[in-house]
C-alpha cells in the first residue's frame, strides 16, 4: 500500500478524523473506474457516495460503451459482465419526411463499435469489484466540505446515514460528483474559466418495457420534434422525444407517449413499435458545460463534474471512464514513482477529447433538431438540416467523419 502522507490534527467541531491517500467523492462510472485501478495498483483510496447502494445500482444512465472504454474495462479486469451479457452495435438509423437510411458504422472510419450494457449494470459490476479488492465504499454518507486543496494536505467533512460528522484528511481529492456536486463547488471563484451553452432544446427521456422495435439505433426528424430509439435489453429500450422547456414528464401518459413516437417515427410508413409500460419518465435539457482546467491544486474533477456534455452522442459515461482512467495512471505515478508532471497535465491531456466530443455532440443537435415556425430564418434553417442529412447519406467522407467520432473518444 502506499500510505497517506499526512494524518489527521485537532478537528473540535467534528466527531472523528480519519485519514486515506485518495478520496473519491461520488459512486458512479468516473468514481468506481477511478477506485478499481487505484486499488489495483496498491493505492489506498476512499469513495463515499450520498446515495444507497440500491440506489446506484438501479439508476438507469446510458448504456452505449464505446471502444476505447471496453479497452479500458478489459485491460483492467473490469469487463467480465459487459462481456458476457453485452452485446455489440454497429448500425445507426436515419428518418425524416424526405427517406430513410443506414449507416453500418463498424464498416466506416476506424471500424470501431458500440456495446451495448446498461450503465446501472456496469455500476453494479465495479461496486462488486471494488469491494472484493479490498475498497473501502461508504454509501449514504454526503460529503459537505472540500477543504484545504490548494494545500498539500485537502480534507473533506461528510455526514453518514446517522448524521455523524467525520473528516477525512488525504493527498489528492478526487471529484466524480457531478455537475451539482460540492467538489466542483470547493474550486475558487475566477480560478477556472467556465464554457457554457444552454441549447434551448428538452428531451423527454423514457424507458419502455418493450422490446426494440428495430435492430439499430433510430433518430427520426419530424415537424412536431425530434424522437429517438435506442436499445437497452432484450426487454427494455429507451426513447426519446423532444419536448417542451419546462414540461412535467408525468403529464405524459403512456398513451400519449406512444401516440407521439408511432407519429414522429412513422410507424405508418415503416411499421409499428413494439410498445409496453413505461418504467421511468424525465425531462433532460439539453445543455454543455466545461470547466478550464479541470484541477485545481490537489483537487481533480472527474466526468460531469468536469464537463457536462448533451445526450445527442452518448459521450457522458465514456468521457468519465476515459478521464478516470488518465487521472488513475497520473496518480500512481506521482505516488509509485515521484514523477509528478502527468499529474500537472491532467487538464492538458483530457480538455482536448472533451472539446471533440462536446463539437460532435452539437454537431448532432444541429442534425437532429430543427427551429419551429416559417419565418425565413426558420425556414433557411431547416433547409440547412435537411442539407446535413442529406450529405451524410451520400458522401462516404462524411460518412467516415461521422463514424470517427460518433464511436471514438
Amino acid at each position: 500500500m502506499f500510505p497517506s502522507r499526512h494524518e489527521g490534527g485537532d478537528v473540535p467541531d467534528h466527531s472523528s478524523v480519519d485519514s486515506t491517500t485518495v478520496l473519491i467523492v461520488g459512486a458512479g462510472p468516473a468514481g468506481l473506474v477511478l477506485g478499481n485501478l487505484l486499488k489495483a495498483a496498491g493505492v489506498d483510496c476512499l469513495i463515499l457516495e450520498r446515495q444507497s447502494r440500491a440506489y446506484v445500482e438501479r439508476r438507469a444512465r446510458a448504456g452505449f460503451l464505446a471502444a476505447n472504454t471496453v479497452r479500458i474495462l478489459e485491460e483492467n479486469g473490469l469487463a467480465a459482465g459487459l462481456l458476457r451479457d453485452g452485446r455489440q452495435h454497429d448500425t445507426c438509423l436515419f428518418r425524416s419526411e424526405h427517406a430513410e437510411f443506414e449507416l453500418k458504422y463498424s464498416g466506416l472510419g476506424r471500424g470501431e463499435v458500440h456495446t451495448v450494457y446498461p450503465q446501472q449494470d456496469l455500476v453494479r459490476d465495479l461496486i462488486a469489484e471494488f469491494l472484493d479488492r479490498g475498497g473501502e465504499l461508504r454509501f449514504e454518507t454526503a460529503v459537505a466540505e472540500v477543504n484545504d486543496i490548494g494545500s498539500d494536505r485537502p480534507w473533506i467533512v461528510c455526514r453518514n446515514a446517522d448524521g455523524e460528522l467525520q473528516r477525512w484528511n488525504g493527498r489528492y481529492v478526487a471529484g466524480c460528483d457531478g455537475r451539482h456536486g460540492v467538489s466542483r463547488q470547493a474550486v475558487p471563484v475566477g480560478a477556472v474559466r467556465q464554457y457554457r451553452r444552454d441549447h434551448g432544446i428538452s428531451w423527454l427521456a423514457l424507458l419502455a418495457e418493450a422490446p426494440q422495435s428495430m435492430a439499430a439505433v433510430a433518430y427520426a426528424i419530424h415537424d412536431e420534434g425530434f424522437a429517438g430509439h435506442m436499445a437497452r435489453s432484450a426487454s427494455v429500450t429507451r426513447y426519446y422525444l423532444q419536448c417542451a422547456r419546462g414540461e412535467d414528464p408525468q403529464g405524459w401518459s403512456d398513451r400519449r407517449i406512444w401516440d407521439e413516437l408511432q407519429l414522429r417515427m412513422q410507424a405508418d410508413r415503416y411499421g409499428p413499435l413494439h410498445q409496453g409500460p413505461i418504467l421511468e419518465r424525465r425531462v433532460v435539457d439539453m445543455a454543455s458545460h466545461v470547466m478550464d482546467p479541470i484541477q485545481y491544486g490537489r483537487l481533480f474533477l472527474v466526468g460531469d463534474a468536469a464537463s457536462l456534455i448533451s445526450p445527442s452522442a452518448a459521450k457522458g459515461a465514456n468521457l468519465a471512464v476515459m478521464e478516470a482512467e488518465i487521472l488513475a495512471k497520473a496518480l500512481i505515478a506521482d505516488l509509485r514513482d515521484d514523477d509528478e508532471r502527468p499529474l500537472a497535465r491532467y487538464s492538458e491531456d483530457c480538455l482536448p477529447r472533451i472539446w471533440r466530443a462536446q463539437e460532435f455532440s452539437h454537431w448532432m443537435i444541429n442534425l437532429l433538431h430543427g427551429p419551429a415556425g416559417n419565418d425565413d430564418e426558420a425556414v433557411f434553417l431547416r433547409a440547412l438540416q435537411r442539407a446535413r442529412l442529406e450529405s451524410l447519406r451520400n458522401s462516404r467522407r462524411h460518412q467516415d467523419h461521422f463514424a470517427e467520432n460518433y464511436v471514438g473518444i
